[in-house]
């Protein structure tokens, strides 16, 4: 482990997604005593995407923005919103030069897969439908998310390429969520990191699946053709359940001819970013800006 999160492990709670509710409550308390990030170059507009049923998103807007991001939350699919996703959405925007449309997709139990594919489908084609109304190139757009939103990142991929979707410039996927069979040898031993281990990875696909059978639009690590995807970016944690399936599917995209650059953060665990004041989480967040930018500006 690295020794400056190490330091911080007394205080790191584990997530329990036993009663939705409560983790929710827990999750945004957590969120709400981060610093405010700094928004002074960004302009932010909340708006309703027309759907069915409408989705809110959290617009981030930088001066010199060329292209955007469709971002989705973590959590598991079941906690997280845009307040619990204002600080990461701002810092990416800010260090990318990139509009980030953060997306407020329905939550699992109670809105189980498809909804929150649907959600993101839904933002996806709004963005490059309105390129024009967001002062973007629609020739420059993203999807990227952390975790579960990572997973349904690499989701929407796979749609897009399959149902002649909105064209895709690149894939940020950080420590996706991506397979709920859980064979791997991460996801088989790590019963007792923090944050999350693999018990909290097994009830998140428990509420997002329920009884309906998983398909590649569920778990992107079943699809069996990985080729015509856009570039992407994956990035894993050491200490993390996800880590394995996480550079498999990076491995099965550069097999499949796809572009990727993939980062394995030593002595890192889930999440363990949101300690801030640790120069490796400083340097993960930077990353994903640097990245980002670069894919849409070259």
């Amino acid at each position: 482990m690295n020794p400056e999160l190490e330091a911080f492990l007394p205080f790191v709670p584990q997530v329990d997604l036993t009663d939705p509710i409560a983790a929710r409550k827990n999750y945004a308390e957590a969120a709400a005593a981060r610093p405010a990030p700094d928004t002074t170059g960004l302009e932010i507009e909340d708006r309703m995407v027309p759907a069915d049923p409408d989705v809110a998103v959290r617009i981030y807007r930088p001066h010199r923005a060329q292209g955007a991001i469709v971002w989705m939350h973590g959590g598991g699919f079941v906690v997280g919103d845009l307040d619990t996703e204002h600080l990461w959405a701002a810092r990416l925007a800010d260090g990318s030069d990139t509009v980030v449309i953060s997306v407020n997709y329905r939550r699992a139990p109670e809105h189980r897969f498809p909804a929150a594919r649907d959600d993101v489908h839904a933002v996806l084609t709004w963005a490059a439908e309105h390129a024009a109304e967001l002062g973007i190139d629609p020739g420059r757009i993203a999807v990227g998310g952390h975790s579960a939103g990572a997973g349904l990142a690499a989701q929407a991929a796979l749609w897009a390429r399959d149902e002649q979707g909105p064209p895709i410039r690149f894939q940020l996927l950080n420590e996706p969520e991506l397979d709920d069979r859980q064979e791997t040898w991460s996801q088989r031993n790590f019963t007792d990191t923090p944050w999350i281990d693999r018990d909290v990875v097994a009830a998140s696909w428990r509420h997002y699946l329920g009884s309906v059978p998983a398909t590649p639009y569920a778990a992107p690590a079943r699809a069996t053709d990985l080729s015509g995807l856009p570039p992407a970016y994956i990035a894993t944690a050491e200490f993390d359940p996800n880590r394995d399936e996480a550079i498999t599917y990076g491995l099965r995209l550069l097999q499949a001819g796809v572009s990727v650059e993939l980062h394995q953060w030593p002595g890192t665990f889930h999440g363990s970013q949101a300690i801030l004041s640790a120069e490796i989480s400083q340097r993960q967040v930077t990353a994903l800006g640097a990245v980002l930018r670069r894919a849409l500006t070259e």
